[in-house]
């Protein structure tokens, strides 16, 4: 005994076939015609830290991903010698941490920082390192987020913050910037 499947409609053999053809064409067109009317798919390029939104959309990505990780470690608790990721930072550690989420390796000591960074003349840009003096023989230093704000890991705060390069405290202690972008 054999069953013969007969469509149900009274086209013919071609024209069936003919059909998802022509379907699968329109739908081909369709997508490619929407590919070229969206905008291109990229990261999300921007962070939201205590409810300000700090747009990195104009950093060359390695830059981005280094300020993106500084951020990312505001309200961390400040230890001496931390470098525990959103558990214990210091300030060499802060900014170590976020080269290494950037995929590169600085040295750990706020001192051999400055010393192995590119020295920069000009004012420093998001993602460059600034340097100061804070006490005779204390160092610090912290990651440009944008032109006038750094992220450091305060002493006297005893978290990851945000500080203001012009105020008259860092301006004072101010040291000078340097790179490893």
């Amino acid at each position: 005994m054999s069953i013969a499947i007969v469509p149900s409609c009274s086209a013919s053999p071609a024209r069936l076939l003919y059909r998802p053809l022509l379907l699968g064409a329109f739908l081909g067109s369709a997508l490619v015609l929407l590919g070229c009317a969206s905008t291109p798919s990229s990261p999300n390029r921007s962070v939201q830290v205590a409810g300000e939104t700090f747009d990195l959309s104009s950093l060359e990505p390695t830059r981005a991903d280094v300020v993106k990780a500084a951020l990312a470690q505001i309200g961390t608790p400040y230890v001496y010698g931390g470098a525990t990721p959103h558990r214990a930072l210091d300030c060499s550690g802060l900014t170590l941490v976020a080269h290494q989420a950037a995929g590169m390796s600085i040295p750990r000591v706020s001192t051999q920082q400055q010393a192995a960074a590119t020295p920069l003349r000009g004012h420093p840009k998001p993602g460059d390192l600034v340097f100061f003096k804070t006490g005779p023989s204390q160092y610090h230093v912290g990651i440009m987020v944008d032109e006038q704000r750094f992220v450091h890991a305060s002493t006297s705060k005893r978290h990851v913050r945000l500080a203001n390069l012009g105020s008259n405290y860092w301006r004072e202690r101010y040291l000078g910037a340097g790179s490893y972008l």
